[in-house]
């Protein structure tokens, strides 16, 4: 028997990844889902056997009174419906971007934080499986007892030519920021997920394709905390040589005291003590889903912790520290200086 009366707003090209997950955890079921587009609406309850459906959100979270609401649609949205879901005392999970701007994206975490509801943003790179053994693996000093530094390289190959991002989400055409906003904010997450506070950025950001509007070239520098180091090369422009370049989004590699740690793009791990030869290191990851099956794992993440009353790994507070990052970067762009993160 289900613990968690759910409901979903959204339909659309990124959802279905978390409707599918929903399904998969016994805790939960999705009593009903809301959107205005008839056809996509459709595709929704044929799909996943969801039959309840709204036009309106609000009607929907009055009428269902549900335990939770996940939020999957669109950043200028979360705001007005994260407010709504507050007043009526309903916990949130939210899709991310959390907002177009930081302090849009602060208010949208005090106000759930005075209401007392449990509010978490889906931030799904971190519960990828490899993250999570990579962590796994620092933690046990496989890399030695000081990392030096994470370099992480994406090239994803979907934003090049007149039709860039046509096929799947057309809308990032237009976002006046784009690279480190929509994808970019991810790899802020997991860097601190893995290493700890950032405490200053150096960035440069450029637009490789005329016709869209952001930027979708970004290398940028982290220093953190800890005095490790941390560097982010990406674009959306070029491609890389694997064919899933949304499996791990690109190679990572960690050095430390004790050797190095590298992700490859098929999600193979590896391990090189110094003065050693590289090693292949077995865990367990499959292509199921989105990105290794991340959204089941973010998911279940926020149903274990409502369950056990514990703080997420993304709550409100916790994110806005993410957030403080990105808003350094882009300032860092475009000072063309090193900028201080403030949290």
């Amino acid at each position: 028997m289900p613990k968690y009366k759910g409901v979903c707003v959204g339909a659309g090209y990124f959802s279905h990844f978390q409707y599918e997950a929903w399904m998969r955890i016994p805790e939960v079921e999705i009593a009903s889902f809301c959107n205005s587009n008839m056809d996509r609406a459709k595709v929704i309850k044929d799909k996943f056997g969801i039959a309840n459906h709204y036009k309106d959100y609000r009607e929907m979270l009055e009428k269902e009174k549900p335990d939770f609401v996940d939020i999957i649609t669109p950043p200028p949205t979360h705001l007005e419906m994260s407010k709504t879901a507050a007043d009526l005392g309903i916990n949130v999970i939210c899709q991310k971007p959390l907002a177009p701007t930081f302090a849009e994206a602060r208010e949208i975490v005090e106000y759930t934080k005075a209401a007392g509801i449990r509010f978490m943003v889906h931030e799904n790179f971190r519960f990828q499986p490899w993250h999570r053994e990579i962590k796994r693996l620092i933690n046990e000093g496989a890399a030695g007892d000081k990392l030096h530094c994470l370099n992480f390289r994406s090239r994803m190959g979907d934003g090049w030519g007149d039709d860039a991002y046509l096929n799947r989400q057309p809308y990032f055409r237009t976002y006046p920021r784009l690279l480190v906003y929509e994808n970019g904010v991810h790899f802020i997450d997991t860097f601190r997920f893995l290493a700890g506070n950032i405490k200053r950025v150096y960035a440069i950001l450029k637009k490789l394709n005329p016709v869209i509007a952001g930027e979708d070239f970004g290398v940028i520098l982290f220093e953190f905390a800890n005095d490790i180091t941390g560097v982010w090369d990406a674009n959306r422009y070029n491609e890389c040589n694997f064919e899933n370049p949304r499996y791990t989004f690109g190679e990572f590699l960690l050095d430390g005291s004790g050797g190095t740690i590298r992700l490859y793009t098929d999600g193979t791990i590896t391990i090189q003590p110094l003065g050693q030869s590289e090693r292949p290191h077995e865990y367990k990851h499959e292509d199921r889903a989105f990105s290794g099956d991340c959204c089941f794992f973010t998911q279940r993440h926020f149903i274990d912790c409502l369950s056990a009353g514990k703080p997420f790994e993304t709550d409100g507070p916790s994110y806005l520290k993410t957030l403080a990052v990105q808003e350094a970067v882009y300032t860092s762009a475009q000072q063309k200086m090193p900028i201080e993160v403030e949290y």
